[in-house]
């Protein structure tokens, strides 16, 4: 990530960060809450879906793929998501990136086809942004991963 140099002035460059900010944490309670109509709002219809580093080949793209696969995984589950330090560059009006280090909490229960019972996970979310309408959304998100301790059945 690098600081680009924008027609922006500091308000609006303020604005967007705050929207951002909002849409991470929307993020992060439609997961938790399981709301997925609203988990699927917050990305573009094109987005790009990177959990590579959870789920070897696991790249998907468009908003229905990525609904499932979020939806699919935590099926039976409990989740606790939460994003800190937000490094958010605004690159124009229309676009920003940002690097979110993250820590995740995920517990199974007996009737999930997950091979595990639980995950407790630390990395970074690298993620796009696009304004489109007069909002902010995801249009691709990549996580890393630091560390992850797994439970199995």
């Amino acid at each position: 990530m690098c600081v680009a140099e924008t027609s922006l002035n500091a308000i609006d460059r303020l604005l967007a960060i705050e929207q951002i900010r909002r849409l991470k944490a929307r993020y992060f309670r439609c997961v938790d809450t399981k709301d997925w109509e609203g988990f699927g709002a917050l990305f573009l219809p094109d987005a790009r879906f990177d959990i590579s580093a959870d789920l070897p080949g696991g790249v998907f793209e468009g908003v229905t793929s990525i609904v499932r696969v979020a939806s699919e995984g935590l099926r039976g589950a409990v989740s606790v998501h939460l994003g800190h330090s937000p490094e958010i560059d605004v690159t124009s009006e229309r676009a920003a990136e940002a690097i979110w280090a993250m820590e995740d909490r995920v517990l199974w229960d007996d009737s999930a086809a997950a091979p595990l019972r639980s995950l407790h996970g630390f990395g970074h979310y690298h993620e796009t942004y696009e304004r489109r309408e007069q909002r902010w959304q995801i249009s691709s998100l990549r996580l890393t991963r630091l560390r992850v301790d797994l439970v199995h059945k």
